[in-house]
């Protein structure tokens, strides 16, 4: 079997990470400027829409259409949760665990197991800490 030479593969890790984190920082500099041209560009079609007070507009080139995003905010959980159970209304939470809270639980109730219908799954994987100078 092959020796690992481990100074090697840390130092290739390293460059690749920092070459990756390098094309990083230029993709989302080039990306912000384009991501404020279009923000620029749906904020004069948007008042285009508004003063002819269309829902939408069609051109060569494709169709405008003025849409409203709705989302909902919740300030006060300790209500919510009340008025969820009176109503028996769980549909309106989402469906996840929130991990954390999940793994702090599971420390404190280790020797339950987990709970019915919880899987865990678990990824062995590595990281590597550039040395300290």
């Amino acid at each position: 079997m092959n020796e690992v030479n481990m100074e090697e593969l840390v130092s290739a890790y390293l460059a690749v990470r920092t070459e990756r984190e390098k094309l990083t920082m230029e993709f989302e500099s080039a990306d912000a400027v384009l991501k404020s041209d279009l923000l620029e560009i749906e904020t004069l079609m948007l008042a285009t829409c508004n003063s002819m007070n269309a829902n939408s507009i069609n051109t060569v080139h494709g169709t405008v259409i003025r849409k409203i995003n709705e989302r909902f905010i919740c300030s006060d959980w300790d209500n919510f949760r009340k008025f969820v159970l009176e109503h028996d209304a769980v549909d309106l939470f989402e469906k996840r665990i929130h991990q954390g809270n999940f793994r702090e639980f599971m420390a404190d109730h280790a020797e339950d197991g987990l709970p019915p219908g919880v899987n865990v799954m678990r990824e062995v994987g590595i990281t590597v800490r550039k040395a300290s100078k």
